[in-house]
């Protein structure tokens, strides 16, 4: 299945590109070439899914969006010119995300912000590079992201190679497991993490004692989850998305499965405590900070409040903070030219964004250290225990 689809990619990328060159690189200011100093808006796209089973979590970072975009147009705009967000939906799909970008290149955006699943942001970075506009990516964790950056990738999230390693010293060091069973669903970003996640428990000298997949979209996993059970893991590690996250935990409590257990960031959604209700209760996500657990972000979750009439999800403000590095790299370049907003971008250093100041690597991703444990508590996610100063603390 998964051959099938990068071969319907590259034929569709091969296709876009002989387009692309029918057309020549352009210039001027559609399709992506940029403007400087013609009238008119600076426009930002966005890919997120907006249908679709994770269709809550791009309106999130499409509403984070376009709250970056007021703030700075109320503050004057960049280049005298008011900044546009424009959405677009990927559905988390490698060719409708193909697609997308496609359609954002020919609404003349200068650089998108945005990308939630990394089976669809990855292509996406391919198709934006034949024009050389930037995308920066608020959510996708995937390294191959990065590491098969064609030149025009940042991201200011973390890297599956970084969570994955963090949630197995986790397993072992909080939580003294022996043996763990490793669930993904075979989405470039679960499968990713699941087998970072795997090598780090064997590493740390914990037996993996079930690895496999579940497919997306079905509604009952007790089969998956009847086979976990005979082999009695201390701590179960689910690398997928919240919607099958919230059915897993309910299920597995409802089979009298005690284990711990534990999700990715993709789980730290609050869709998967109203799937699971109570049976959420004690469930364990590694996860970039929450929005309200950032203390220099409470201004932007009033607003955000304020404005939509609900809390922000787990990736707005990663988003918010896309859109305005995005801006200042216009600022800085002093021009809508995408090629030197790539360039510009390429040195941020040390912007202090509300997620901490960002500097972005030779690859594109953002250095330091970015994940910290929560636990479902009380009907929410509260924040648990980070590593710091090589010790597990509590996070207060």
């Amino acid at each position: 299945m998964l051959k099938r689809k990068w071969l319907a990619i590259s034929a569709a990328l091969a296709a876009l590109s002989l387009l692309a060159t029918a057309c020549g690189s352009g210039g001027g200011s559609s399709a992506g070439g940029g403007s400087e100093g013609g009238s008119g808006t600076i426009k930002i796209g966005v890919t997120a899914p907006l249908s679709g089973d994770y269709a809550s979590a791009g309106t999130d970072i499409v509403n984070a969006a376009k709250l970056a975009a007021e703030e700075i147009n109320s503050n004057g705009g960049v280049l005298g010119k008011k900044i546009e967000i424009v959405p677009e939906d990927d559905q988390c799909d490698s060719q409708v995300g193909v697609q997308a970008a496609q359609k954002l290149m020919d609404e003349g955006v200068v650089a998108v912000a945005g990308g939630y699943c990394s089976s669809a942001s990855i292509p996406e970075t391919g198709v934006l590079a034949q024009k050389h506009i930037a995308f920066v990516a608020d959510a996708s964790t995937n390294p191959d992201l990065t590491e098969k950056n064609p030149g025009n990738v940042f991201r200011v999230i973390g890297r599956d190679d970084q969570q994955g390693p963090f949630a197995a010293k986790f397993m072992k060091e909080v939580l003294g497991a022996k043996k763990a069973a490793v669930i993904h669903d075979n989405t470039t970003y679960a499968k990713g993490l699941a087998e970072e996640a795997k090598k780090g428990l064997e590493e740390n000298g914990v037996q993996v004692v079930f690895f496999d997949a579940i497919t997306p979209g079905e509604k009952d996993y007790t089969s998956t989850l009847t086979r976990i059970k005979s082999l009695n893991p201390d701590v179960i590690y689910f690398t997928g998305y919240f919607a099958e996250g919230g059915i897993l935990v309910k299920q597995s409590r409802e089979l009298g499965i005690t284990a711990t257990f534990m999700g990715g960031d993709a789980n730290q959604d609050p869709t998967l405590i109203a799937t699971a209700g109570d049976k959420a209760e004690g469930m364990i996500i590694t996860t970039a900070p929450l929005p309200q657990f950032l203390t220099g972000a409470q201004d932007f979750v009033n607003n955000y409040k304020s404005k939509y009439n609900q809390d922000p999800g787990p990736y707005s403000v990663y988003e918010y903070d896309c859109v305005k590095v995005v801006a200042d790299a216009i600022q800085r370049a002093n021009s809508t030219d995408p090629e030197k907003i790539v360039e510009a971008l390429k040195q941020t250093k040390g912007y202090k964004g509300l997620t901490g100041d960002i500097t972005f690597n030779e690859k594109g991703d953002r250095t330091g250290e970015l994940y910290i444990t929560t636990i479902v508590k009380d009907g929410k996610f509260t924040p648990y225990k980070k590593f710091e100063n090589g010790q597990w603390v509590d996070i207060q």
